[in-house]
């Protein structure tokens, strides 16, 4: 099954764990090492709109340069975050897996359950 897609970090045991269980389920996704290749500004808002979330709730709070960068200034404007994003992937919660216009989080990672069973 390629329609489905995971932003993945092999480092990350939440995604790996993730990752098995799509496997596990049979499915095959299209695996995006997106420290390596960060979304675009467009894929991120797209990420968003998928996921039904808030620009904040797609940020990890617990990650140094999310409080170095400013981030919990609500003055700051929803394009200064998704550039800041864009250029710090690792601020992005994870893994998120994707099915046509629907994405979760896989956290935990039996969140995707519920998302290939559609």
């Amino acid at each position: 099954m390629t329609d489905i897609r995971i932003y993945h970090n092999p480092e990350c045991s939440k995604s790996r764990a993730t990752l098995a269980l799509l496997e596990e389920n049979d499915i095959n996704p299209e695996i995006i090492y997106y420290l390596e290749t960060p979304p675009s500004i467009e894929e991120l808002k797209d990420l968003l709109q998928k996921l039904g979330l808030q620009l904040q709730d797609l940020l990890r709070r617990s990650e140094d340069d999310f409080d170095a960068l400013g981030l919990d200034d609500d003055s700051l404007s929803e394009e200064i975050v998704f550039d800041l994003v864009q250029k710090h992937p690792h601020l992005l919660q994870r893994p998120i897996v994707v099915k046509g216009d629907k994405a979760i989080i896989g956290r935990p990672p039996e969140n995707v359950l519920a998302l290939i069973g559609d």
